[in-house]
């Protein structure tokens, strides 16, 4: 497939739709790439390289840890190390001043509004904009991280109504996680998706997989095989002659003539 850009998104923005996946891992990323998916977000962080060599076509938003940056300059030095590592943009979830000073430097920056994880301790982790004075305050941050020239703009768990305004209203690819069909991208976690997750699944959800079964019955047989060779080594059963290297007869005097002279 060819590469995907923020170009060529934003030019295509409103003719068609895109899938959009979070991935942990460069066997997920891989995944995704052979089912065509062209847009990947990640953590920026030791698994950035090989996520980006299992899926070179893809555009990947590569998240800055929140917090991580305390000053717009240090955001604007973590933005060039993502990016030189293989990210396509630079999720960020600080204010719009932190956004401002990477896009002013040329990094593609996906911005966040709705319901912000990170920023949960102010909101709860619910839907944000039922009432229409919330989602007057979600549409000002969105038009705030658009003025400071961010590329994309995550819009999680908003009422649809609101998603859609959002999403014709702005120059920015909307990257929608349970809001309804109408944002630019159609957005989940692969952890959803595979069923890795072991914990609680948002109502936006729909899994597809059961890997946390698989792997549960993986683990399962690992500890057996540990026991089985534990069992082995108490009892003498391992190693076997099979899987031993010895001398030859005569090379076996030879050494224990030659060593009693050491």
């Amino acid at each position: 497939m060819p590469k995907t850009t923020v170009a060529t998104l934003l030019q295509q923005k409103s003719a068609r739709k895109w899938v959009q996946v979070h991935v942990d891992t460069a066997a997920e990323a891989a995944a995704a790439e052979a089912a065509e998916i062209v847009i990947l977000s990640c953590e920026a962080d030791h698994t950035l390289p090989g996520i980006r060599a299992a899926a070179p076509s893809a555009l990947i938003s590569a998240g800055m840890p929140h917090g991580s940056s305390a000053t717009p300059d240090e955001a604007v030095r973590a933005g060039f190390d993502a990016l030189r590592r293989g990210a396509d943009a630079i999720y960020c979830s600080h204010s719009p001043r932190f956004i401002e000073a990477m896009a002013r430097e040329g990094i593609p920056v996906t911005g966040h509004v709705g319901l912000v994880p990170n920023l949960a301790a102010w909101t709860g982790f619910r839907a944000i904009g039922r009432t229409a004075k919330e989602a007057l305050t979600v549409l000002r941050k969105a038009k705030d991280i658009e003025n400071a020239g961010a590329a994309f703009v995550e819009v999680e768990v908003v009422p649809v109504q609101l998603a859609d305004h959002i999403t014709r209203m702005t120059p920015m690819i909307t990257m929608g996680m349970g809001c309804g069909s109408v944002c630019d991208t159609q957005y989940l976690f692969s952890s959803d998706v595979l069923g890795t997750n072991t914990g609680h699944y948002p109502r936006h959800s729909k899994r597809y997989a059961d890997f946390a079964a698989i792997e549960a019955e993986l683990q399962a047989k690992r500890v057996a095989a540990f026991q089985d060779f534990v069992e082995d080594v108490t009892r003498s059963r391992y190693p076997e002659r099979r899987h031993e290297v010895w001398m030859d007869e005569a090379e076996a005097e030879a050494f224990a003539k030659g060593s009693a002279s050491l």
